[in-house]
């Protein structure tokens, strides 16, 4: 059985790789068409912390002007005081309201300034993650079928899920952060060398070192959170593929086997979480080392400055007032230097994810359209196969190589409102067929048309619209029944979607639920069995009134009487379009007017029910089995069988 899990670090690794300048190519392409709440955003982020620097300066200014009266009001101003001097009152008690006024005035303006830069990054960050969030998802859900082969469904909901919401608190709080942080060094240093340039650069003394220390801890953090972002994908699809299959753990009685596996993979993402962590809280507390080394030595010099003239080699006047704003401001300088490390620790993350996603948008697909292909037109209903072949291609490579085709030199034609009929033994490529049909996947050689019209030659829309498709693996979106079958004929009313559940012979027991078609089934259709599940997705089709119908084992959950009902709504439906069945049963498939018999990806019997019987080849023989004859089976077709099990299983390990 294949472990979910994985072998490799990271399954989007290839197409990570390949993004070049992600963060660069995330603003060109997304952030330029929110650009006026971004420059909302930080001109208000800009004028927020410039107030913030007012209260801590008219703090000294009134020690030194007001309460100690050691300088005049507007000369205690570093700058621009000559400005202001005509509008300054002369009495002192009128010169400590005015301080007080000003300082109320700038919390009160900080504060709307605030809250403009708040909704100026919001809405610059929220509107990118949903423009991302949606972009990728559209991209995504237009590959082809051999990409979610590869892929795990928990690693593209990490990728829609946690790597987008990443990208949104890096646009949010990191770029808020950052302009802060520019702000509020540019401000402070130049007011520091305002005040007094010689103690400024004590101050700045730790600065290259932070710088030095930061740039150590991108170099060592980056490879790390990238293997976390891996680890989380391999945990979700881990969840994600035993949740799906909840009942098969329960009725197997693995629930520990499982929950070991659970904690392997949770084990996995712990080391590589605690691994980033482990550096993170080292770097966090060394910048508050430094950034603490840096106001000790200024308080040291400010305070020796203050207390006994200039020290050492410094020279000048540093009053009290200048001193509290100096010791006030470098505090508010360095922590943001400190806070340039969280910063930096966003980013990372933001652009490992951003590659992630950039890497799953850019996916090639391997089937697609030409921009002015023609819709299909459906006259008769004609389909053919000429000379068809078809392997699982390596994805990596993009080559159409492959050690093991699964269909080769396929070539049949059905007319159209015939039913043609595909029988063989499990894995002998029936319903890769039909796939290629409503092109799933593309052929490697050959072609396949429909009246005429190559199908790689017109839209896709155009094709599946055209075809009804009922798998075996009956899927049911969570909503109400008549949501269910109206899925993909939105437009269709109440009693459309009546008539269709009564030619599904869905209708009785539709009605015997709680709320009858607003009954709501649950994921995945949970509440219904699987025989309800199928014949609600009969109906689906039925509702569609397609051109050709595809049944791909479209009665293989429901009992021997429900199975008979159903085949009789299916005849009638089939009898004015073209029809494709596959069936192991070979009773629902003999009244078809072709069979096709599959063996090993190529076509080895063809005919009618009657016809087949008498060739005394594969499908009598599994006629045979199903009709309990088994004693009387040739030994050749049993060992054939047996050599079919095992590469069965061989390929599923």
């Amino acid at each position: 059985m294949n472990r979910p899990d994985g072998d490799e670090d990271d399954p989007f690794e290839d197409q990570r790789a390949e993004v070049e300048n992600p963060m660069k190519r995330l603003f060109l392409e997304y952030g330029v068409n929110y650009v006026g709440a971004a420059v909302i955003g930080v001109i208000a982020s800009v004028g927020a912390r410039v107030l913030d620097l007012l209260p801590p300066l008219m703090l000294g200014i009134a020690i030194d002007a007001v309460i100690r009266q050691e300088i005049a009001y507007a000369a205690a101003f570093p700058v621009g005081g000559g400005l202001i001097e005509p509008y300054v009152p002369t009495g002192r008690v009128d010169q400590f309201w005015l301080t007080i006024g000003i300082i109320a005035s700038a919390f009160l303006c900080s504060a709307i300034f605030h809250w403009t830069r708040n909704w100026g990054f919001n809405t610059f960050a929220q509107n990118i993650q949903h423009d991302i969030r949606t972009d990728t998802y559209d991209e995504m859900q237009r590959l082809d079928m051999g990409f979610f082969a590869d892929k795990q469904t928990g690693e593209m909901m990490s990728i829609l899920s946690n790597d987008v919401n990443r990208l949104e608190k890096f646009l949010n709080d990191g770029m808020n952060s950052l302009f802060r942080l520019l702000v509020m060094v540019v401000g402070i240093g130049g007011l520091l060398l305002a005040i007094n340039w010689q103690l400024a650069l004590v101050a700045l003394l730790p600065v290259p070192l932070i710088a030095g220390f930061t740039y150590l801890f991108i170099q060592t953090i980056q490879p790390k959170y990238a293997e976390v972002r891996s680890t989380v994908g391999t945990v979700n699809s881990r969840l994600e593929n035993n949740l799906g299959g909840i009942q098969v753990i329960k009725s197997s009685t693995t629930e520990s086997y499982e929950s070991d596996r659970v904690e392997d993979v949770s084990q996995e993402y712990f080391d590589a979480n605690w691994g980033a962590i482990r550096t993170r809280i080292k770097f966090f507390p060394g910048l508050r080392v430094l950034a603490g080394i840096g106001f000790v030595i200024t308080f040291l010099v400010g305070g020796l400055w203050v207390i006994s003239g200039p020290p050492g080699p410094f020279s000048g006047e540093l009053s009290t007032g200048m001193f509290v704003v100096f010791i006030l401001y470098t505090q508010r300088f360095i922590w943001p230097m400190a806070q340039f490390g969280q910063i930096i620790n966003m980013y990372q993350r933001a652009r490992a994810s951003s590659a992630r996603i950039f890497g799953l948008m850019d996916e090639p697909n391997r089937v697609d359209e030409e921009p002015d292909a023609p819709d299909l037109t459906v006259t008769d209903g004609r389909v053919e196969y000429n000379e068809v072949s078809f392997s699982y291609d390596d994805r990596e490579t993009q080559t159409s190589e492959s050690t093991e085709p699964i269909l080769e030199n396929i070539d049949f034609s059905v007319e159209g409102g015939e039913t043609l009929a595909l029988v063989g033994p499990t894995g002998a490529g029936k319903s890769t067929v039909l796939k290629l049909l409503l092109r799933m996947y593309d052929v490697d050689e050959g072609e396949i048309r429909i009246d005429g019209q190559n199908i790689q030659d017109v839209t896709l829309r155009s094709l599946r619209e055209s075809i009804g498709y009922v798998s075996q693996d009956t899927f049911l979106f969570y909503g109400s029944v008549a949501e269910n079958i109206k899925y993909g004929t939105f437009d269709a009313d109440r009693e459309a979607v009546i008539e269709a559940a009564k030619m599904a012979e869905a209708h009785e027991f539709i009605q015997n639920l709680p709320d009858g078609y607003d009954t709501e089934v649950g994921e995945r259709g949970v509440k219904l069995s699987g025989g309800q599940r199928q014949r609600l997705s009969i109906a689906r089709a039925i509702l569609r009134d397609p051109a050709i119908l595809v049944l791909d084992e479209a009665t293989s959950d429901v009992d021997t009487e429900t199975e008979m009902l159903i085949q009789r709504s299916i005849d009638e439906l089939a009898e004015d379009r073209t029809t494709f069945a596959i069936a192991h049963r070979l009773s629902t498939i003999k009244d078809a007017d072709g069979i096709l018999v599959l063996e090993g990806g190529e076509i080895v019997e063809r005919g009618t029910h009657e016809e087949l019987l008498t060739n005394d080849g594969l499908y009598s023989h599994l006629w045979g089995v199903q009709a309990g004859e088994i004693d009387e089976l040739p030994q050749e077709f049993i060992e054939r069988a047996q050599r079919r099990q095992a590469q069965t299983e061989a390929d599923d390990d």
